[in-house]
This record gives C-alpha cells, structure tokens and sequence, in this order.
C-alpha cells in the first residue's frame, strides 16, 4: 500500500508540474505577441535563450559535467534546430491567431512518427498509420488551404512542428549515450551564441519594458523546462502525453483576456481531430515496432 500511496503522489506531483508548466507555455506566446512588432523574432529568440541560460547557470555549473558529454557537433546541430523551431513558432504567434497556431503545434508527434518511418527504418501497425492520415486532416481542417480564410503564417506554425519532431528524432540516439542534464545543458549554451549571431543583422536595442518582458519569457522558458523534466521523472509519459492538449483551453482563454481573440469552430475542429490521431497513435506506439 505503501508503494501504491507513493506512486499516486508522484503522478499528482506531476500533473501539478505539467499543468503549471502548460500556463507557463501559454504566457509565453502572450509576451511573443505583446513584443510583435516592436522586436524582431531573431532577436526574441536570442534573448530568450541567454535569460534563460542565464537563470539556470548557476545549476549547470553546480551539477552538469559538460565535458562528459559524447557529442560536439550533434549539441549545434539540436540547437540550431530549435532556434529554426522556435523563430517559426514565434511568427505563427505573432501574426496567426494563438489558439490556431497552438493546436497546429499538437502535430509534432504525428511528424515524428513519420519521421521515424522515413528516416529511421521503424515499422508501424494500422493504428499508426491511421493516426497520421487523420493527423494530416486535421491540419486542412485547420490551416484551411485555398479557402477565403487561408492564413499563411499558420504555415509557420506547421513548420515549427516539423523542426520539433525532427529534433525529437535527433534526441533519440543522443539520449543512449548522454545523460538528460547535459542535454538540457548543452541546448542552453549552443542556443545562445547561434542565437546572437542569427539577431546581429536586425538588431535594435529593445527599449526597458521589452527588455523586461524579454527578461521574464527567458525565466519562464527555463522554468518551463525544469517543471516538464521534472514531471516526466516523476511519471511515465503516456500518462502525461494527455495533458499537453490542455494548452489549447489554457492560450485561448489568455488569448481572449489580452487579446480579445475568439478560436473559431474550425480551430476546435482541426485541434479534435489532431488530438485524437495523437491518441490513437499512442495506443498504436504498443505495437512492435521493427520486424524481427
């Protein structure tokens, strides 16, 4: 009972985590819009990365052994990645309504799925199969092409999902010989200098309140991601995999209060046909996965 007892706590423990880090999420892509505009996305990009290494540094030095880590080249590569990911998120956030580009983001495990076909020799069952036809149904339903109300910069959205599942497909050899903090570590430190040199040609010194909101998306990226690390150590994943879609409710209600965006039927159409391709490829996730 004991046992039972501990690991109820822990799952709570860590839905608490994964739930605050949703919020946290949410305000994110409020400061993304609130800077639009006024500050360049290279620039959002840099800062974001060096407040955020900066707010964790004194963790790395403390308990990451940089020099262990296998791996030079791979740290960039990932980097610059997601620097590509997070630019193209931060245009959608920009310049499409958030509840839209939120829910197109919900596709990344349908490109890592087929990702890991593509690239990485992985057989896959029916279920999965069927989940990336309905996820790719979703995204029409969504993003809506050749209609009257086709947004373009939503394509910015989709292209961020595709950068993440591809840095997921990165991450899957490197996690077998390096540890998560060095990950974690590494990411941080590559971001930075790529970051700087990415903004330089667009730069424009950010006036006192950007840089603070500039400041504070840095400190809740990095909490961000210690909440996600933590919850994920504390639950297994597919138990946790379900509460990310709780992102959409958490930015549109922001979207409304800062914004006074309303999501349309189609957003809460395309987001519902996307999570339940995501559900069904989960449950198709149990099936062998390479032909013995």
């Amino acid at each position: 009972m004991t046992g039972a007892s501990e690991m109820a706590g822990q799952r709570r423990m860590a839905v608490l985590a994964i739930l605050l880090a949703t919020v946290l999420a949410g305000l994110d892509a409020v400061i993304v819009r609130t800077l639009a505009g006024g500050v360049h996305p290279f620039m959002i990009a840099f800062f974001r990365a060096l407040f955020g290494l900066i707010a964790v540094l004194p963790w790395i030095l403390r308990r990451v052994d940089l020099r262990a880590s296998p791996y030079r080249g791979l740290h960039v590569l990932r980097a610059a990645l997601k620097q590509a990911s997070l630019v193209s998120l931060f245009l959608a956030f920009t310049h499409a309504p958030l509840a839209d580009a939120t829910a197109i983001t919900f596709t990344a495990p349908i490109f890592l799925t087929l990702g890991a076909v593509l690239f990485l020799g992985e057989k896959i069952g029916p279920a999965r199969i069927a989940a990336v036809a309905i996820g790719f149904l979703g995204i029409l339903v969504l993003i809506r092409p050749g209609a009257a109300g086709f947004d373009p910069w939503l394509l910015c959205a989709l292209a961020g999902a595709m950068l993440t599942a591809t840095i997921q497909l990165v991450l899957r050899g490197m996690t077998r010989h390096d540890t998560a903090e060095r990950l974690v570590a590494w990411n941080l430190l590559a971001m930075v200098p790529l970051g700087l040199v990415a903004a330089l040609p667009v730069w424009q010194m950010p006036t006192s309140p950007q840089l603070l909101l500039l400041v504070l998306q840095g400190v809740l990226g990095a909490a961000n991601m210690s909440l996600v690390t933590r919850a994920f150590s504390l639950a297994e994943a597919s138990f946790l995999a379900p509460f990310d879609f709780l992102r959409l409710p958490v930015v549109a209600v922001l979207a409304f209060l800062f914004f006074d965006q309303l999501p349309a039927w189609t957003t809460w159409a395309g987001a519902a046909v996307i999570v339940l391709a995501t559900l069904i490829g989960s449950i198709g996730g149990r099936e062998p996965k390479r032909e013995k």
